[in-house]
């Protein structure tokens, strides 16, 4: 089970950083980006955020520094999150309602592996 969450996880990074941002399949997510950072660079810095997301999926499979790469997680979700509710919340799926979502899945990263990390220390 660990493994398949670990895959989960991954997942929800690899797929927002590539299909999303890298390949702009979804263009919401380049002007969410433009909302906030500004227009002259968006496309540029909306596939600058996907590789970064790419590379925390990988950095979620390789297994290494599993809870500081939990808790880079969970910072980078909420601060994300937090601005697009503030600046862009016309622009999200499911508007202001996507925090829940953020939410739970910084609780599904934290119960993953900050928790069982601490059961399996007992």
């Amino acid at each position: 089970m660990h493994r398949l969450f670990t895959y989960l996880i991954a997942l929800v990074w690899l797929a927002n950083g590539l299909l999303c941002k890298l390949l702009m399949l979804v263009p919401r997510h380049a002007a969410i980006v433009a909302r906030i950072l500004g227009p002259a660079h968006a496309g540029l810095l909306t596939r600058l955020i996907g590789l970064g997301e790419i590379g925390i999926g990988l950095w979620v499979i390789s297994g290494i520094k599993p809870r500081w790469c939990a808790w880079a997680q969970i910072i980078l979700v909420l601060t994300m999150n937090t601005l697009e509710a503030v600046l862009a919340p016309d622009l999200l799926l499911w508007g202001r309602a996507n925090a829940l979502f953020a939410v739970l899945f910084c609780g599904f990263i934290y119960l993953h592996y900050l928790r069982s990390s601490r059961l399996a220390a007992t």
